[in-house]
């Protein structure tokens, strides 16, 4: 069952890039679905109670335009702008204020952020950079940097949370094309996938 439901936003993919074809002439990113693909970001959200919890995955180049660990004040600045962003989840994620979520914990991580993505790391990253290709080359690489938010919330009415609004992630982000959803409520898992002209989902 659960291999289905995974399966759901990949089905859905030809007819999306068809209608977003003429919007996007860029929409010519071929590879693996569901690996690093510029453009397009993955998001897990659960519902459960009070409990509110979002993971959003998505390339660097998505969020700041470029994906190497910034060098320049200009790069630095992008960076820190996006995580300054990415660090108010309630306006991001346009949570209703009836709602009365609080964010109970927030973690972000990247390499552009000078994280270390695995205890394990060594702090030499040549060493490291033939070390990933040799063994894992899909984890971890820097030419293809990845920024990971993760957020606990906490809300007192859930009720109100009828949907799950994406649109000011498009907004403030607009080099990301589409999000891969799944998305887990009292009312079930569904796979989804959101643009910026259907932002809106259910839960």
């Amino acid at each position: 069952m659960r291999r289905l439901l995974l399966a759901l936003p990949f089905a859905l993919l030809p007819l999306a890039i068809a209608q977003a074809a003429e919007v996007h002439d860029h929409e010519h990113e071929h590879g693996s679905l569901g690996a690093h693909e510029h453009g397009v970001g993955r998001l897990n959200a659960v519902l459960d109670g009070l409990a509110l919890e979002l993971e959003l995955e998505s390339p660097a180049m998505n969020l700041v335009g470029f994906e190497h660990a910034p060098s320049t004040d200009t790069d630095k600045a992008k960076v820190a702008a996006a995580r300054a962003q990415l660090e108010q989840p309630l306006v991001l994620f346009s949570l209703p204020k009836a709602a009365g979520c609080v964010v109970a914990k927030q973690e972000l991580q990247s390499p552009l952020f000078g994280d270390k993505p695995d205890a394990n790391e060594h702090d030499d990253d040549d060493d490291h950079d033939a070390d990933a290709k040799a063994a894992d080359g899909h984890e971890h690489h820097h030419e293809h940097s990845e920024i990971h938010a993760h957020y606990q919330l906490t809300c007192a009415k859930p009720d109100v949370l009828k949907t799950l609004d994406l649109s000011q992630i498009f907004k403030t982000f607009p080099a990301t094309v589409k999000i891969q959803v799944q998305l887990i409520s009292p009312s079930g898992q569904q796979g989804v996938e959101a643009t910026a002209q259907a932002a809106t989902l259910k839960f």
